[in-house]
């Protein structure tokens, strides 16, 4: 309750006098000067303790906050906030506690961060309504499926064009290369194809969009050179729907970070490029959490594929049951004298050809079952939607 005087102090002082006079009545004193006896007993207990100096009004301010971290650990996660701009809390808060043991909550981090000026509020993109592809193949295990892309081109100082090449393990994120090539053409494409089989092994899948060098809009299966030649080492195709590059939304994701942290903001021509994507991939792979791993990073998940590569098969070993004809550089095989287009993306390789009846050939390519030729029409008949292996009778590689 209020004091019922301006003169606060000295009706304190004459409250403690009246109410330390032996056989002083403390709750008739309290009702008098217009206070609660709990408040009588407070300022009792301080003037014994301190005197004159204890009846002053003290600041409301609490002694301790739960909510305030020692300065170390703010600065702390601002130093490491600083080194990865790109990141959000989250992920800030899982580097603390891998280097530190532990850390505050993902909300301190976060109030902390914002307090910094260090937090960017996400924006939330509308989602379209159409349906999205589900994939024929879905990464359950390292190696299951690789994903390739080039990201956007741009100009060094030099005036040359950096066309990087991003290769990825879909299971664990791992990102096998960054390449900053000057080209998309499919030899320079296959040389680094080459490398990575050598380094890591061969994939069960490998995703890409519709573009060259992985795709043509035109020819059998929209094959090209390069991806015939994943089919010949027994590597399956599975591409995107054209127009629809979110059905690779994670690899996306992956260049949009790349266009953020390192496009345009690395002096120098394509070695300087190349030492901080190489940087920047290390990183990604050992150093940065990952939401989707349950905070761990791609390198922790990511183990070389089983399956060796030994290079290039010289020729395809088919059933016994199979005629073996090699593709000319035209796109035909020999067929009954009869010179009969299949591919020319298929030129210099062995088909396997198989009777089914009288009047009808089976077409494969290594494990794969490419359609029939109508022998009456003297035609090939591609198998609709994409190849498959449809056959317990595979032929094999060599």
């Amino acid at each position: 309750m209020p004091w019922r005087t301006n003169n606060v102090m000295d009706l304190k002082m004459e409250f403690i006098r009246k109410s330390l006079q032996p056989g002083a009545n403390f709750r008739a004193l309290c009702r008098e000067a217009g206070i609660s006896p709990k408040t009588g007993y407070k300022w009792k207990e301080r003037f014994l303790g301190q005197g004159r100096t204890g009846l002053h009004e003290a600041s409301r301010r609490p002694k301790s906050s739960p909510m305030q971290l020692p300065e170390g650990v703010v600065c702390e996660l601002v130093r490491l906030k600083e080194a990865h701009r790109a990141w959000g809390p989250r992920k800030i808060r899982q580097l603390y506690i891998r280097l530190h043991g532990s850390a505050p909550c993902e909300s301190s981090c976060k109030r902390i961060l914002s307090k910094a000026g260090l937090v960017e509020p996400r924006r939330l993109r509308s989602h379209s309504a159409v349906g999205r592809l589900t994939s024929a193949i879905k990464a359950d295990a390292p190696n299951e499926l690789w994903t390739v892309d080039f990201k956007g081109w741009w100009r060094v100082s030099n005036g040359q064009r950096c066309e990087p090449l991003t290769v990825r393990d879909a299971y664990s994120r791992f990102i096998l290369t960054i390449r900053a090539m000057t080209t998309t053409a499919s030899d320079a494409v296959r040389s680094e194809f080459e490398r990575l089989f050598t380094e890591y092994g061969l994939p069960r899948a490998i995703r890409s969009d519709n573009g060259t060098p992985f795709a043509t809009n035109n020819g059998l299966f929209g094959l090209t050179r390069l991806s015939a030649w994943w089919m010949l080492l027994g590597i399956s195709l599975d591409r995107i729907r054209p127009g629809h590059p979110e059905e690779n939304g994670s690899h996306e994701r992956m260049h949009r970070d790349i266009g953020g942290e390192i496009e345009g903001l690395i002096t120098g021509g394509l070695l300087e490029q190349q030492a901080a994507l190489d940087l920047w991939r290390n990183t990604f792979n050992c150093e940065r959490p990952h939401e989707a791993l349950n905070m761990r990073t791609p390198s922790e998940l990511y183990k070389r594929s089983q399956k060796h590569y030994d290079g290039t098969p010289a020729s395809i070993t088919y059933d016994g049951s199979m005629a073996i004809r090699r593709v000319r550089p035209s796109g035909g095989i020999k067929v009954h004298s009869n010179e009969i287009f299949i591919s020319q993306s298929l030129a210099g390789l062995d088909l396997g050809l198989r009777s089914i009846a009288n009047d009808r050939v089976e077409v494969w390519f290594a494990y794969n079952y490419l359609g029939f030729i109508d022998l009456t029409t003297e035609a090939f008949v591609a198998t609709s939607g994409r190849s498959e292996r449809l056959s317990p009778c595979i032929p094999a590689t060599a």
